[in-house]
């Protein structure tokens, strides 16, 4: 069994849901050595989430941001903590219920992904800045 572990920095984004597989997987060199394992990803943000959804039809993450903004929207008047601006308390219940993590199937040197899934980083601030991503892979590696 095999251990390793990376911190990425995703570049900034804007506001919305961004394909971001292969953005990591450039700073996942090592990914190509196991033969079967695990790929933990472990966003470090409370304000931004990770998930997998379509990788091929763009308007399905336009309509994630849409459905988003309309289920969690901003400027409520039950919202206390408004202290970064009146993105900020939307965005961590964004966060909270999508979660920070994703695992995934890694099987001889690549991401056992479904054919149309991809790796989303949902930014939920306007101005959210550069993410870390904690990435730990664990299995065996190829011989």
């Amino acid at each position: 069994m095999s251990w390793h572990q990376t911190v990425i920095t995703l570049r900034p984004r804007a506001r919305g849901f961004h394909l971001v597989d292969d953005e990591l997987l450039t700073h996942l060199p090592q990914l190509g050595y196991y033969k079967v394992g695990l790929l933990h990803l472990f966003i470090q943000h409370t304000s931004a989430s990770l998930t997998i959804n379509e990788n091929a039809d763009p308007t399905v993450r336009m309509d994630m941001e849409s459905h988003f903004n309309h289920y969690v929207p901003q400027n409520q008047s039950y919202y206390r903590h408004d202290y970064e601006g009146d993105d900020d308390m939307p965005a961590h219940i964004k966060s909270s219920t999508l979660g920070c993590e994703v695992t995934i199937p890694i099987y001889q040197g690549t991401l056992k992904l479904g054919t149309w899934q991809g790796i989303y980083l949902g930014e939920h601030r306007d101005h959210g800045g550069p993410r870390k991503v904690v990435a730990t892979m664990q299995g065996q590696l190829l011989e």
